[in-house]
């Protein structure tokens, strides 16, 4: 008879991790708390128009790519709907301390070249610092769906890998500003100085180097081509019953109940929340207080702002490439920072359409934003935040609005509709501590401690999503392979990988 597995969560690592036990054979059931499934994924339709709840660029799809290997050995391949940016401006950076503009071509000719540019006696630094990045990434083996001897973490490969992301490039590069320009994409990933390790950094601007891309028609198609997987073989994906109570004892599951007081039997149990989220569905003996503790204690990193911007027909042009505007050099590694004013930045995009043509028809900007300025409102919960809130959201609406015109005039008058949302919308939707958009902190001077393995102290017990290793799309995926292989054995997804790649 079939194993059988529940998950916790139908967001992007529940259900990578559910298609890939489905297509080996497990009954998979999927249980998600909301009425629509994939987590960050999720879009929702406003004034007419699909509007993504995330800012998706997506790393690994170009040949060779491992996201593109995972969804070939996935069958799902044919039926991706991504458009790559272009080759000669991957990112489009914005310095408003001295009016400054950078375009960021993709690959390593041409990543070196387009900086080099703006920083002609960096050139030879600059090819030093690449060769350093993809050298250091070539090495880890998860990260390149490589065959490994053991589970090790991603940091134990070299020292450099685990030294802070900023003496990182600073060990290459002299000219400060250049050092600001190469951390640009600190918000994907809550960078912080002389704390973030340099292994997320490198392996982020991998992706980005080698090409990203953008969803067409939407981030919940990719969602539902998982969702099916999993229904193809024999299970079940289903939104709206969230799990209210995991039952545990003896170090053992015994089921799970929904909030319909439905329960599941099952061989195994993988939870894709918050692991601290997760600990308050269980008793609280269910596991050492110090590993609870432990799990409090670990930092989360930043939440967000969003815009999500419908256009007038025809007013604003489509570019294929992501924005992304700073206000002075010293603070890309400051960007959730309480003691300056906000934004220190923020991500812009005219997210593509089917049939894309030469006018965009919505925008979606997403701005780093610590919980502590919606602190006040911790306690409410959506649609029942008072006025007050609502006033506190346009104001940051029109903040937002001002740096945009910084670098695209008159941007208002190509408004036909706003809506927005604020780290309380993401604390409450994706069920994140703290409406963190980047999951736990990892911290270079302590590594052990802001890892948490997929393997628990609950015997039949797993671990799955961005809290996990690592975070954001090509993270989650990866890290749905090392749950997977936690129960199927060491090497034997990457093998099937792999086999199908070839």
């Amino acid at each position: 008879m079939k194993k059988s597995v529940v998950i916790i969560g139908a967001g992007l690592g529940g259900l990578f991790t559910g298609a890939i036990l489905a297509k080996e054979g497990f009954q998979v059931t999927i249980l998600e708390k909301n009425t629509t499934i994939g987590g960050g994924l999720q879009t929702f339709k406003r004034f007419g128009e699909v509007f993504d709840t995330g800012m998706h660029v997506i790393g690994g799809m170009q040949e060779g790519g491992n996201i593109r290997k995972i969804c070939r050995y996935l069958g799902i391949l044919d039926k991706v709907q991504m458009k790559d940016v272009d080759d000669n401006c991957a990112d489009r950076l914005y310095f408003a301390e001295d009016n400054r503009f950078y375009t960021i071509a993709k690959g390593r000719d041409g990543f070196v070249n387009s900086l080099a540019e703006s920083f002609p006696d960096e050139r030879l630094n600059l090819e030093k610092y690449v060769e350093a990045v993809l050298s250091l990434s070539s090495q880890i083996d998860l990260f390149n769906l490589r065959p490994s001897g053991d589970m090790k973490p991603l940091f134990t490969h070299s020292d450099d890998l685990i030294m802070p992301a900023d003496a990182f490039i600073a060990k290459y590069i002299n000219d400060h500003r250049l050092r600001s320009v190469l951390a640009y994409m600190n918000p994907l990933y809550g960078g912080r100085p002389d704390f973030t390790p340099a292994y997320i950094h490198v392996i982020i601007t991998t992706l980005y180097i080698r090409g990203a891309s953008h969803f067409v028609g939407g981030s919940s198609r990719f969602a539902d081509l998982l969702a099916s997987v999993v229904i193809s073989h024999g299970g079940q994906v289903l939104p709206g019953d969230g799990v209210e109570w995991i039952e545990v004892n003896d170090r053992h599951v015994d089921f799970v109940r929904t909030h319909s007081g439905k329960q599941y039997i099952s061989d195994y149990y993988i939870s894709d929340v918050h692991p601290c989220n997760m600990l308050e569905l269980m008793d609280k003996r269910a596991f050492p207080k110090s590993y609870r503790n432990r799990l409090n204690d670990i930092p989360n990193t930043h939440s967000a702002f969003s815009l999500y911007v419908k256009l007038k027909p025809g007013t604003f042009p489509y570019f294929n490439h992501t924005e992304y505007y700073m206000t002075h050099y010293n603070d890309v590694w400051q960007c959730s920072r309480t003691d300056k004013p906000w934004p220190l930045g923020f991500l812009l995009m005219t997210p593509p359409v089917d049939h894309q043509g030469p006018f965009a028809r919505k925008v979606l900007v997403t701005a780093p934003m610590p919980f502590e300025m919606v602190e006040r409102w911790k306690d409410t919960t959506v649609g029942h935040r008072g006025v007050d809130y609502e006033l506190w959201k346009q104001q940051k609406a029109e903040e937002l609005l001002t740096h945009i015109e910084d670098i695209h005039p008159d941007f208002r008058q190509c408004i036909e509709a706003i809506n927005t949302s604020s780290p309380l919308t993401i604390r409450d939707y994706y069920a994140v501590k703290g409406g963190s958009i980047c999951g736990f902190a990892k911290n270079c001077k302590n590594i052990v401690f802001s890892q948490v393995p997929v393997i628990t102290k609950v015997s039949n017990l797993f671990l799955t999503g961005q809290n996990i290793n690592l975070h954001g799309f090509c993270g989650v995926a990866l890290t749905a392979v090392t749950t997977c292989e936690a129960i199927l054995g060491i090497n034997y997804v990457i093998n099937k990988i792999n086999t199908c790649a070839n």
